[in-house]
């Protein structure tokens, strides 16, 4: 084996990797940027559109993201968080679209976020909800109803065969999106290989280890069983469930204490076309208690390469497997002395969440009819078919107690910021952008505040402000990205 210097090194050809590629080839080309990928092509993990929901996450139909008090007051501010933050990725995505660098049509459309609940409780909580939302420029627009005819406008499966006593409400904002994180992915990575970056694929990355100069060294396996030996002066491990025991292998103190938990994911696929060209919206509803954020119920239109298509889920699976195409050994693979306190006092601390997914595992086919029924009443079993979606590694972490299960995307980062991973899941592909800026800003702090900043500003306009804080800019920013990809303004 013969060791070569490769600068930059990426695991995992996702969206995460692809958009940190985007940002180091157009930030300093010279930079030798190498990606490794186990499979032999991008995006056929969390990234690819059959594994994951491929909402534009703006927080405008995730009620998870607008939790209401015992005094019946809706807090926004997780909401306002992840709309800012999407914002930022639609800016970095219009400018490479405006560059002529990736085409909108092939990876973003225009597709209306509704909430839908049912029962008079519920839709008073919406009404709160859509009250607060609706008096912030970020969801400026976003229509409320619990009249039946109106919802039926809106999306028509969700009241045809309804009982016409049975209390429901929703909201609609024509500002949604639907994201083909997998066409992205390609498009992202197709820029960074035409500004010099290397895509290596069929080749998985099996040790990472500090050198004694700071450097790393980062051993390769290739698909004839064969390996090589990269050096890296920078690392990012955006491996999706794979990064986890890469992280444990890289030795550093701020990944000690973390677990993953892994969570599987099923979706009903509409089988007839015209199912799918009767619904255009991304319908969320509510969380059954005891499931998890990433299982909250919808129905969504997708467009899978330029195709639209209608499925309905999650339906929450189990494996311990980190990865769709990884190891039934992943799991007890990834426990460490370090680790095993906190997966411990997460798993007391989460007995709901195992009981919720020992029912999904045990449903059978006529309780997930049952449940697709509840937002589309006179759907028929002939008409669908169940597809596996992608694997999940939700976050457990040291913490007071013992430990937690996060929720959501987190980034572990070594001290000096040579080396990072990704852990975590959604809302991290919509927010991808924002969070390579903040690993940026960490690992190359210089360059960060030198150099780099014109760039940055030009790409992505609003860096540091606060929509929230502006509504003409809110507006204007908007309005611009919408108009630069084509989407409803």
């Amino acid at each position: 084996m013969t060791e070569e210097d490769s600068g930059i090194i990426l695991a995992g050809a996702g969206i995460m990797s692809a958009t940190l590629a985007g940002f180091i080839t157009l930030l300093e080309p010279d930079w030798p940027v190498t990606i490794f990928e186990k499979l032999p092509k991008p995006a056929l993990e969390s990234s690819n559109p059959w594994n994951n929901a491929g909402t534009g996450h703006a927080a405008l139909c995730e009620l998870n993201y607008t939790p209401q008090d015992d005094h019946g007051l809706v807090s926004i501010d997780k909401a306002i968080a992840i709309n800012e933050q999407f914002q930022l990725s639609r800016q970095f995505w219009a400018a490479l679209v405006g560059g002529g660098h990736l085409v909108a049509s092939d990876f973003i459309h225009s597709v209306p976020h509704m909430s839908f609940v049912r029962g008079r409780a519920h839709a008073h909580f919406l009404a709160a909800r859509h009250q607060t939302l609706n008096n912030h420029p970020l969801f400026a627009g976003m229509e409320f109803s619990d009249e039946a005819n109106t919802i039926q406008d809106w999306a028509p499966l969700l009241i045809e065969g309804r009982d016409p006593k049975e209390p429901v409400a929703a909201t609609f904002s024509s500002q949604g999106t639907d994201v083909d994180f997998g066409a992205l992915t390609e498009g992202l990575l197709r820029f960074a290989e035409q500004r010099g970056a290397t895509l290596r694929y069929d080749s998985e990355i099996v040790g990472v280890k500090r050198r004694a100069d700071g450097l790393w060294r980062i051993t390769v396996q290739m698909a004839d069983g064969s390996r090589q030996v990269d050096s890296a002066r920078f690392v990012f491990l955006g491996a999706g469930g794979g990064a986890l025991p890469l992280l444990q292998k890289s030795g550093i103190a701020e990944a000690r204490g973390y677990a993953g938990f892994p969570i599987s994911g099923q979706f009903l696929r509409a089988t007839k076309p015209q199912l799918a060209a009767r619904h255009l919206a991304k319908v969320y509803g509510q969380a059954t208690l005891g499931a998890p954020p990433m299982s909250v119920p919808h129905l969504d239109s997708r467009y899978v390469a330029g195709v639209r298509h209608l499925l309905f889920g999650p339906y929450a699976g189990w494996s311990p497997k980190f990865l769709r195409h990884g190891s039934r050994l992943d799991l007890p693979a990834s426990c460490r002395p370090g680790n095993f306190v906190p997966m411990l006092a997460a798993g007391m601390k989460n007995l709901g969440l195992i009981k919720y997914l020992v029912g999904e595992l045990a449903k059978t086919p006529a309780q997930r009819l049952e449940a697709l029924r509840a937002f589309y009443p006179q759907a028929k079993a002939a008409d669908w078919e169940l597809i596996t979606a992608g694997q999940r590694v939700q976050v457990i972490k040291a913490a007071p107690g013992g430990g937690v299960l996060q929720f959501g995307t987190e980034v572990v980062t070594a001290a000096d910021g040579s080396l990072a991973g990704l852990l975590g899941a959604s809302p991290g592909a919509s927010t991808a952008a924002p969070i390579m800026l903040r690993l940026l800003k960490r690992a190359f702090p210089e360059q960060f505040a030198g150099s780099w900043r014109p760039i940055l500003d030009h790409l992505i306009p609003t860096r540091g402000l606060k929509l929230s804080d502006d509504a003409t800019l809110a507006r204007k920013t908007l309005r611009g990205t919408a108009e630069a990809l084509g989407l409803n303004a």
